[in-house]
């Protein structure tokens, strides 16, 4: 079997939530989905559980953290700087903020940051690791 990661991120609003992954390029598979949960899958080996808070309380009863904090920073590879640019503007225009820290391009390397409704930080990065410079 392959080893994958399923991250999850709770969530105030499951449909709108649902609706501003899709517009990023996440998939929805139904199959792991309800009216608590909705899977939303980046790759083959990659997928986001997106879970209500009622549903995320089943797991933890550590707090849930405001959405102005920044637990931690995901990062998605993609193909293209054109990816990456069209990421951030979806995510602005579906809900989410873009660039919530300085955009970064180091010619080889190009990443920019945003934020989801509920606060959860992505990093989508493109690299040419035909162009990183050698040490």
């Amino acid at each position: 079997m392959t080893q994958s990661i399923f991250v999850n991120l709770p969530v105030t609003d499951l449909g709108r939530s649902k609706q501003f992954y899709e517009a990023l390029g996440f998939r929805h598979n139904p199959n792991f989905s309800d009216d608590t949960a909705a899977c939303m899958v980046w790759s083959e080996t990659i997928n986001v559980m997106l879970l209500t808070h009622a549903k995320w309380r089943t797991f933890t009863s550590r707090p849930i953290p405001p959405a102005t904090s920044s637990e931690v920073m995901l990062a998605l590879s993609c193909d293209s700087r054109d990816v990456v640019d069209a990421m951030n503007q979806a995510a602005d225009a579906h809900g989410g903020r873009a660039d919530i820290n300085p955009m970064q391009d180091l010619g080889f390397m190009y990443n920019r940051n945003l934020g989801d409704p509920d606060g959860h930080v992505w990093e989508a990065i493109w690299m040419d690791p035909a162009a990183i410079p050698s040490s």
